[in-house]
């Protein structure tokens, strides 16, 4: 018998979320002060161009949770996160023209400082905002309605959006 714990682990090339269920840590920022930072999907992003999102990120092999989104809230608004909450798990199943995708997300309330927030993906990113309650614009990511109904306990918010 051939001993292979030393070996390298073995990483999947195929995509995530469509060859296989790919696992995503999704995030809200707030300021603390009741107020959301949501971004436009700009021409680059993967899919669902043109719509309001908050973070999300995919998962890498042997990386926490956390490390996840810490280092996906630094890549996209160039902020550190201060504070994390997780809140909930979510299956994201949809279907983007004759593609399927199905992500496992790990969510998260993120606490950061708003005069830390750059545009650090303008590929991707094509405006950053920050909204208030009775704010936040109808034309949303698909799985953000669930996940900003699961932060509001964590902003002060008066209820739930659905």
């Amino acid at each position: 018998m051939v001993d292979h714990s030393d070996d390298p682990p073995s990483v999947d090339s195929r995509p995530a979320g469509r060859s296989y269920i790919g696992v995503s840590c999704s995030f809200v920022c707030h300021d603390g002060k009741g107020r959301v930072l949501l971004h436009l999907r700009g021409p680059g992003a993967r899919d669902s161009r043109e719509v309001w999102d908050s973070g999300a990120g995919e998962l890498a092999f042997g990386e926490d949770f956390e490390a996840c989104v810490r280092r996906e809230v630094s890549e996209e608004f160039g902020a550190t996160a201060l504070e994390l909450v997780q809140v909930g798990v979510a299956n994201v199943r949809r279907t983007s023209g004759e593609v399927a995708t199905h992500w496992v997300s790990v969510q998260f309330a993120v606490l950061i400082d708003p005069s830390e927030v750059t545009l650090a993906e303008p590929d991707r990113i094509g405006n950053l905002t920050w909204f208030g309650e009775g704010d936040v614009p109808a034309e949303l990511h698909p799985a953000l309605p669930g996940l900003l109904d699961r932060v509001t306990p964590h902003l002060g918010w008066s209820a739930a959006r659905t």
